[in-house]
């Protein structure tokens, strides 16, 4: 994939060049000079980067084959200091795009050349563990797993794990609704949040939910999260705690292929059985993940399953037992189960480093996130295959096998002449597999700048417009993270249903009424 500048990489997804957009809005406001220095009396010089070479390391998020250099960066340390900045910001008319630790794969984060980032990195407190009423409060540039260590003492942990938990921050996680490995019987971020202090995108500092579970009134907090950014920023977070299991127990299973391992997945799940985890990776994926953090896998395997039960010793007993009579039944050739929490953690280490092992096994890749009903596994990943013969494009895959969240890691070789494209392309392809056997675009990673033009492919126009006048009632002027999950920005500063006369976007040939 090409290395794409802040218009030309956002034309071809958005339909709208970024950078020129906002070049024309804040030539009418005050300039980021003006602002830069309206901060740096705020926050001090140490949270105000103007050097373009230090401005170049928020450029992307994990999503690195798009990146656009931001026009100001700011590091604030409190929810008011947040508050000030999207006021002026919102004053000036000028965009803003909020940041964690910067691990999304969607480009969700992507910065706007003439705009600001608000990067959330410094505000780590952990304000509150409170195991008796279940719940911690916490700022949103916390990492994920330090919220674990931290209530781990008093025997209570957060559920939401991605792969990237000890550097993702919490405030990311709430923006992209993050899943995990765990998801399959704890669910999404949205289900493990509570409330939430947030900054409006005119500079309001508000709370949407509360501290103790279903807040009444519209559940605006639903909204908010898995926004993507776009209705605001999260300053403070209040997240659910649970009890540490009584036992947890996990087994890895080698399969022949992964139509083997797929059949298992299903008859776990159709016997009833809900495990906290079922995770599958390709023999391609295996290869990545012995290459950089050698995880003993066994040797010959087509496909790995990592199930692991937990909650009451007899009911896990039970329910293990079932799981190894499937994996057996559905070929097998070889089942471990963890003797101790290292060895456990081994089984993981493979798993949870796997998007990064890639690396090792080729230069360039696109991690990928879809969604398919378990029952349509063997069939889109014969799919996939049929895709990667045809194009001679590797694709390794990692997934959430129990509720079919994929995670194709497609790989190429960017300085193979068309190489890059034909990636995109088995990359588009395989949403539109998801698309086909009745799935989503996205899981867990977002829709970004990198999924906006498939969005058509998945709603209705009338759907879209639907989306989009709720984003417009937050943020009217469309300054908090334009340019993001909707193919084309709605104007939001027009009147709903047809509009009349010819806004300067649309005149300017930067966007489109609908």
């Amino acid at each position: 994939m090409e290395s794409l500048s802040c218009n030309t990489g956002l034309e071809r997804l958005c339909g709208f060049g970024v950078g020129e957009e906002w070049a024309m809005t804040t030539q009418e406001g005050i300039g980021l000079e003006l602002l830069a220095a309206e901060f740096t009396a705020l926050l001090g010089p140490a949270a105000v980067i103007t050097d373009r070479q230090r401005l170049r390391t928020y450029e992307c998020d994990g999503l690195a084959q798009y990146r656009v250099v931001p026009g100001l960066v700011v590091l604030p340390e409190s929810a008011e200091q947040i508050a000030a900045v999207v006021r002026a910001c919102a004053a000036a008319t000028v965009p803003f795009v909020a940041r964690g630790s910067g691990t999304g794969l969607s480009g969700g984060a992507l910065p706007h050349a003439q705009g600001v980032l608000i990067v959330t990195s410094r505000m780590r407190r952990i304000l509150e563990i409170d195991p008796a009423n279940e719940r911690a409060i916490v700022e949103p540039g916390v990492i994920n797993l330090d919220v674990t260590r931290a209530a781990a003492p008093q025997g209570w942990y957060f559920a939401p794990d991605p792969s990237s938990q000890q550097i993702c921050s919490v405030g990311g996680n709430v923006a992209e609704n993050s899943g995990g490995a765990h998801c399959l019987k704890y669910g999404f971020t949205t289900h493990h949040v509570l409330g939430a202090e947030v900054v409006t995108p005119d500079g309001e500092l508000v709370w949407l939910g509360g501290t103790t579970r279903d807040a009444p009134g519209y559940d605006l907090l639903g909204a908010f999260v898995g926004s993507e950014g776009t209705l605001g920023i999260a300053t403070k977070i209040a997240v659910r705690l649970l009890r540490e299991p009584e036992s947890v127990r996990c087994l890895l299973a080698a399969f022949p292929g992964v139509d083997e391992a797929g059949t298992a997945v299903s008859e776990i799940i159709a016997d009833g059985v809900t495990p906290a985890a079922i995770e599958m990776m390709d023999a391609l994926a295996i290869e990545a993940a012995e290459a950089a953090v050698a995880c003993g896998y066994p040797e010959g395997a087509g496909a790995v399953l990592i199930v692991e039960l937990d909650g009451p010793v007899a009911e896990v007993d039970h329910t293990f037992a079932a799981v190894q009579r499937h994996c057996t039944g559905a070929g097998a050739f070889e089942i471990r189960v963890a003797r101790d929490a290292a060895q456990r953690a081994l089984f993981w280490k493979g798993r949870k480093s796997a998007f990064a092992a890639v690396g090792r096994i080729s230069p360039d890749y696109i991690v990928q996130d879809g969604v398919i009903p378990r029952t349509a596994l063997p069939a889109v990943l014969r799919k996939i295959a049929d895709l990667s013969a045809g194009t001679g494009i590797r694709v390794a895959n990692v997934f959430h096998a129990g509720d079919g969240n994929l995670h194709p890691l497609v790989l190429f070789d960017e300085a193979k002449p068309g190489e890059a494209q034909a990636a995109e392309e088995v990359s588009g392809a395989i949403l539109d597999l998801c698309i086909e056997y009745g799935g989503s675009i996205t899981g867990e990673h977002g829709v970004g700048s990198d999924k906006a033009r498939y969005m058509p492919r998945m709603f209705t126009a009338e759907d879209l417009d639907t989306m989009q006048r709720l984003r417009c009632a937050f943020d009217p002027a469309g300054v908090c993270n334009p340019g993001k999950v909707f193919p084309t920005p709605r104007l939001c500063g027009e009147v709903p249903g047809k509009h009349k006369g010819v806004h300067p976007l649309q005149a300017a040939g930067l966007a489109e009424q609908f």
